[in-house]
């Protein structure tokens, strides 16, 4: 048996059973090896409702899978000497200046690249915490919110921490966003266009939705943790306090461009955009940012990112201790996910790039689904 036929049985298999079971809706799988498809399907429905089955070329809300493409473009700003790293937020977002303790500390741009910038999501918090108080949107939320009523809010949003001494997944990709335009005079969309998606030809990545009838309908959880259809304002449970999401947003033209989860686009762009980090960078990315975006960025104060032996680079989340890792996973590689219900990975050494997008949250983002098909992929090798 060929690995395209054990990928193909695997994957069935694990895909068959997250559908058998109502853990998933729909999904669209694509598995690149050695710079050659081996894998690309769809299953399931777009829109459960309708009967609209879920189609390869379906478009999905991005959700924090938007991240790694900000990050790139920032990073393709930077080779061109627009900023640096070390370039404080205030430089350009003068009025942003949210407080630790009595101090209003210098944010970077490291910071808001490594997630160690102090900021922190609502949901990551009580409710009833300032966040809340203050309405801070996730860029999943708030339509119609514009970018400088959006970066007011979480300025009056006191700091989790010193920026650069920990780390804590947050909206800091959403004030990059905000520095990028305000830096080059461009918006982000423009940005990000010039820079990333015309290059790699992703031609249905954007913030906006390009053709409506492929977007897929998302789902989240009832209260028996079955599918159900989010609503235009969708309250989705995470650990601390439940997650707001307006799928409809991107249908608001005032609704700020949103640098950590604003973006919609396929299963084959997303491919290309781990392709380009693959192989080096090729069209868009120069070889050192793309070694930037995908090896450890942390101080070596902070030994923990996220899961055990995870860490985090300029836009990804990097593998720095397989054994405390525990997975199958090699050294060198990097994932991400996307909060609508997507896990993304690349395995350099095994020469995998591997997108799984789905519309299913939260299964799709840390449910058994995610490790049923990473060991579907790594079991076929």
């Amino acid at each position: 048996m060929t690995f395209g036929e054990r990928l193909r049985r695997n994957i069935g298999d694990a895909v068959g059973r997250a559908l058998a079971e109502d853990r998933i809706v729909g999904t669209v799988v694509g598995v690149m090896c050695d710079g050659e498809p081996v894998y690309f399907e769809a299953h399931g429905f777009a829109d459960r409702e309708a009967g609209r089955a879920m189609t390869t070329d379906a478009i999905f809300l991005l959700a924090s899978a938007t991240k790694p493409i900000t990050s790139a473009a920032a990073l393709v700003l930077i080779e061109q000497g627009v900023f640096d790293l070390a370039t404080p937020v205030t430089r350009y977002l003068p009025d942003f200046r949210p407080q630790f303790g009595d101090d209003q500390p210098e944010i970077t741009v490291r910071h808001l690249l490594t997630h160690t910038s102090g900021l922190y999501y609502p949901f990551q918090e009580p409710e009833g915490g300032p966040a809340h108080l203050h309405d801070v949107s996730s860029g999943l939320d708030l339509p119609g919110l514009g970018g400088r009523a959006a970066m007011a809010r979480l300025s009056r949003v006191p700091l989790r921490f010193q920026p650069g001494t920990a780390y804590n997944y947050s909206p800091s990709l959403d004030v990059l966003g905000e520095f990028m335009a305000a830096a080059s005079g461009k918006s982000l969309p423009a940005i990000v266009a010039e820079t990333i998606t015309a290059p790699l030809e992703m031609v249905d990545t954007d913030f906006a939705i390009r053709d409506e009838d492929r977007l897929v309908r998302h789902y989240g959880i009832d209260k028996s943790n079955k599918p159900v259809l989010m609503s235009d304002t969708y309250w989705g449970p995470t650990l601390v306090s439940p997650a707001r999401m307006a799928p409809r947003r991107l249908f608001d033209a005032n609704s700020y461009a949103s640098g950590g989860g604003g973006m919609a686009g396929t299963t084959s762009d997303f491919l290309r955009l781990l392709e380009e980090l693959r192989t080096g960078g090729v069209k868009a990315l120069a070889p050192s940012s793309v070694s930037r975006m995908t090896t450890n960025a942390l101080p070596a104060t902070i030994t923990q990112a996220l899961e055990p032996g995870w860490t985090y680079g300029l836009g990804t989340e990097t593998l720095s201790d397989v054994a405390m890792g525990g997975g199958p996973e090699r050294p060198g590689a990097y994932k991400g996910s996307g909060g609508y219900g997507h896990r993304w990975f690349v395995d350099p050494e095994a020469g995998l790039s591997v997108v799984i997008l789905s519309n299913s949250a939260p299964e799709g983002v840390r449910g058994p689904y995610v490790r049923d098909m990473r060991d579907a992929i790594y079991n076929s090798l």
